[in-house]
């Protein structure tokens, strides 16, 4: 399978390339592929069993993986920003921009995106605003 994009879209890349083992496949950025020998010679390479990515999809995987801040939502970046403040969820809710309910969606979607399971031998919400506060 070969996926042409127009952009780095880090959830199908990752699941793309995780799929089968990552043999035969590939992602492309549409406005990189230009020519039409490399073009072809990533489809025989695809269609063999190999693997070709483009090398700013591997760049952009790679720096999201250095900074797991990268993954929040502006938004979500913005909630951690009021829970490093020392706000509650009560006081995040009183935001006229958020609704309880909207807390704790983002709250949750903090923890799963910076890899903070519940079983964690930490309080999650520390470590979250820890991992702000080293960015």
């Amino acid at each position: 399978m070969l996926v042409l994009s127009q952009y780095v879209e880090r959830s199908y890349a990752l699941r793309l390339l995780d799929s089968d083992g990552g043999a035969g496949v590939g992602y492309l950025l549409k406005e990189r592929v230009s020519a039409v020998a490399d073009f072809t010679t990533a489809i025989e390479r695809v269609a063999a069993g190999g693997t070709v990515v483009d090398p700013e999809v591997i760049h952009r995987l790679l720096r999201l993986r250095q900074d797991p801040l990268q993954r929040l939502s502006p938004r979500e970046r913005e909630v951690l920003a009021l829970i490093a403040e020392g706000r509650t969820n009560a006081s995040l809710a009183a935001h006229p921009f958020i609704s309880e309910a909207a807390v704790d969606k983002h709250i949750g979607n903090i923890f799963n995106k910076l890899d903070l399971p519940v079983d964690t031998d930490g309080h999650r919400r520390v470590l979250a605003v820890l991992a702000f506060l080293r960015a």
